[in-house]
Parts: C-alpha cells; sequence; structure tokens
C-alpha cells in the first residue's frame, strides 16, 4: 500500500506537469498536486503511528485526502482542462485507495472496541514503551541503579 500510494502521487504529479500553467488549471493542478501526494505522505505516517487512536486519525487525513483527490480530478475534467483518458485511471485509483482506507478504519475501530470490551485500560495505549528496569537490576552504564 505504501508503494501503490506514493506511485498515485508521482502519476497525479506528472499529471500536473502536463497542465496548462494560467487560470484555473493552474490552481486546481495546485490543489491536486498537494492532496494527492498528501496520501502517500499520511498513510506512511499511519504505518508508524504508536496508539490505535493515532492510526485512526492519521488514516481518516489518508481517507480525506483521497477524497479531495478525486474532487480535483472531477473538477478538471468536468471544466474540460483534461481528456478523460488522462484522468479515468487516477479517478479509479483514487477511489480505491479511499475504500481500502475505510475498510482498515473499520477493522481497526472493531479491534479496538473488542479490546476495550476485554482490558478498558489498555485502549489508547501505546503500542510500544520503553519501561523501567526490574527491582534489583541494573540500569547500563548507571552503577547507582543497582540494588544490593
Amino acid at each position: 500500500m505504501k508503494r501503490r500510494t506514493k506511485q498515485f502521487g508521482l502519476r497525479v504529479i506528472r499529471l500536473v506537469q502536463s497542465l496548462p500553467r494560467a487560470g484555473a488549471a493552474d490552481v486546481i493542478g495546485r490543489q491536486l498536486l498537494r492532496a494527492a501526494t498528501a496520501v502517500g505522505a499520511n498513510y506512511k505516517s499511519s504505518c508508524r503511528a504508536r496508539t490505535d487512536k493515532d492510526f485512526l486519525a492519521r488514516m481518516g487525513i489518508v481517507e480525506e485526502e483521497a477524497d479531495e483527490s478525486s474532487s480535483w480530478l472531477e473538477l478538471l475534467l468536468e471544466a474540460n482542462l483534461v481528456t478523460p483518458v488522462a484522468v479515468g485511471d487516477l479517478l479509479g485509483e483514487a477511489d480505491e485507495i479511499a475504500r481500502i482506507v475505510v475498510a482498515s478504519i473499520k477493522t481497526a475501530k472493531s479491534r479496538v472496541a473488542k479490546a476495550s470490551s476485554r482490558h478498558p485500560a489498555a485502549v489508547g495505549a501505546r503500542k510500544s514503551e520503553i519501561r523501567p528496569a526490574p527491582q534489583g537490576y541494573a540500569v547500563a552504564g548507571n552503577p547507582k541503579s543497582e540494588i544490593g
């Protein structure tokens, strides 16, 4: 999915570079470029989320940016600034990415709901954290941490 969202951004870059540098095409092209490249960047960021809440928030942004990309592509098409051939595949890809992300969000929400029903205190807990050394063990480089 990382590769797919990155490729989507690269394909949009090429499309925007082919647009006229004046008027509506330039303005819409810049908006499309911002949204489409944000899809891949935010997806990559969601993969490094530390909590379920963080993951859901970042994936929500990916969904919004994919949907916004579709809107800008449709606007270019309906304003006759591009041909259906030029944007048809990109529209389909933006829609598929949004659908995949929505499914991932639903799955994550379901997992969070199940976890909260089993372990209410664990919801929103960090996936990884540094824990203190157990009592009686030295911490590397700190001889004062030894309990004798």
